[in-house]
């Protein structure tokens, strides 16, 4: 059980001070144009917390709200980076399930990201803030807006109630032997027990339930998944077991399936670079450069453009060598 030394690429900057912050963001937002770099400057270079200290002092100073200022003088995607940066992490989880529930179309791979990912305290407080922020429950949104095992698989995992810190040998090959039954007979009721063990057991537990399965099974459990399910169900399932094995990993190739399969996939890069810019973001982009030989920072600078590019550049905090 390898544990990882995660690191963000945003960390809180030093000699902080909110009000003279809100100051130069008064001004760069109150010009006849927009000072887009002084934006950039700051509101990537802050921390969360920060961030927040300074909408508190801007609310102050300019009797108006920080958020709703950068909507009015922003656009498209840079827009989108620059206000996501004023959420609190759960209420940008919050904000993020929300649209991919409530859009036109309903974004399967965004529900996924974010609750095969999440700790079940994340979780507790992205659900506190989704009520609060649309007055209804996420629970009831994912059941409404999917269907299937899909939904079922969902919505145990936004209960939050995965063990923590509990691993039981014993136990481990019989849930193993489930699994592995599971990917044999693929009736419902298998399909049930196989999201059951992946959601609730916890992470130590499930190592030793992956390392069982190889024994019994002669394949890795990844490929086992693959094999026998399809859609996002297998989507779904696929993704708890990466997270569990190496969250900055998982999180590598999906900024990559995001860049190169989709024709630049502006939401889900931009979703991945917030909420892991203080958790993992440094382990991400070591992961990127190691699986797929160019760097992140490189990708992006490809892809992107203008302000919108500097801003994700600044959240991803390039080494020079990644240039």
């Amino acid at each position: 059980f390898i544990l990882l030394q995660t690191q963000g690429t945003i960390l809180p900057a030093p000699n902080f001070n909110p009000i003279m912050d809100a100051q130069l963001l008064g001004g760069a937002l109150q010009g006849i144009s927009c000072e887009k770099d002084v934006l950039i400057d700051i509101l990537t270079q802050r921390c969360n917390s920060q961030r927040l200290m300074i909408a508190e002092a801007y609310r102050d100073m300019y009797g108006r709200d920080l958020i709703t200022d950068l909507k009015e003088n922003l656009s498209h995607h840079f827009k989108e980076v620059m206000v996501g940066l004023m959420y609190p992490p759960a209420s940008y989880d919050a904000h993020e399930l929300w649209h991919a529930l409530k859009g036109v179309d309903t974004e399967e791979k965004c529900l996924i990201d974010i609750l095969a990912s999440r700790s079940n305290m994340d979780i507790f407080q992205m659900k506190e803030a989704y009520l609060m922020q649309y007055n209804t429950d996420l629970l009831q949104d994912i059941d409404s807006e999917t269907s299937g095992h899909f939904r079922d698989t969902l919505m145990n995992l936004a209960q939050g109630t995965r063990m923590e810190g509990y691993a039981d040998p014993s136990t481990a090959a019989q849930d193993a032997m489930i699994l592995w039954e599971a990917c044999q007979q693929k009736t419902g009721e298998h399909k049930n027990m196989l999201q059951m063990i992946l959601c609730n057991r916890s992470h130590q537990q499930l190592w030793m339930v992956f390392q069982e399965f190889q024994n019994i099974s002669g394949q890795d459990i990844v490929d086992a998944i693959n094999a026998c399910y399809d859609g996002y169900f297998q989507e779904l399932l696929i993704a708890i077991v990466l997270c569990i094995r190496d969250k900055p990993s998982y999180f590598a190739y999906r900024l990559y399936n995001a860049i190169h399969d989709f024709g630049f996939h502006n939401k889900t890069v931009i979703r991945i670079l917030i909420a892991r810019s203080e958790i993992d973001l440094m382990n991400i982009r070591q992961r990127y450069k190691e699986r797929y030989g160019k760097s992140l920072f490189h990708d992006i600078k490809h892809f992107a453009s203008g302000h919108y590019e500097s801003a994700l550049l600044a959240i991803c905090a390039g080494d020079t060598e990644d240039y």
